[in-house]
């Protein structure tokens, strides 16, 4: 088992190695049933995102097919296989948000940055995700940026939340 543990400190994932913690965490969850969600939520927590190498790494510390964890990744839209921007913005497409205008409020981001749903913007500073709930409904519409989070939205608004991101 050392071997393993000590090997998958040296797998690459693109830019990066799987950090030990990451790794130790694949030991320990392998072996449980119904595994692979949370090692996936592990990965992206710790990268952002789930490179095609981190998966194939998964997979070679798993024992769990590459296509079985590629069919769970592009199953659930929580998982992204895309470098995020810097400051993500999600808008709240839920049936209240949507009823107030969150649609809107995405066409407006995106012209503000220029990019589309699940793009990133060309500075790497902003990408945009709709989601189906925040949980906010009694604020709709709805608006995340990281953490923050942004309610009763205008589309006048717009401008000045991502102008406060933009030097961060």
């Amino acid at each position: 088992m050392e071997t393993k543990i000590k090997a998958a400190e040296s797998i690459s994932t693109g830019d990066s190695e799987f950090p030990q913690e990451l790794s130790a965490f694949i030991e320990e969850w392998k072996v449980k049933p119904g595994s692979l969600i949370m090692m996936l939520h592990k990965i992206q927590e710790t990268f952002g995102f789930i490179s095609r190498n981190a998966a194939e790494n998964l997979a070679l510390l798993s024992g769990i097919p590459l296509a079985r964890i590629y069919g769970v990744i592009t199953f659930y839209h929580f998982f992204k296989t895309t470098k995020p921007g810097k400051h993500r913005i999600s808008v709240c497409l839920g049936t209240a948000c949507y009823l107030r205008g969150g649609q809107d409020m995405i066409e407006e981001v995106k012209t503000l940055l220029g990019l589309e749903e699940g793009g990133v913007s060309d500075d790497g500073l902003f990408s945009l995700d709709p989601v189906r709930c925040v949980g906010c409904c009694g604020l709709a519409p709805v608006m995340t940026v990281g953490t923050d989070t942004y309610g009763k939205l205008t589309k006048a608004q717009l401008p000045g939340i991502i102008a406060k991101y933009r030097n961060l």
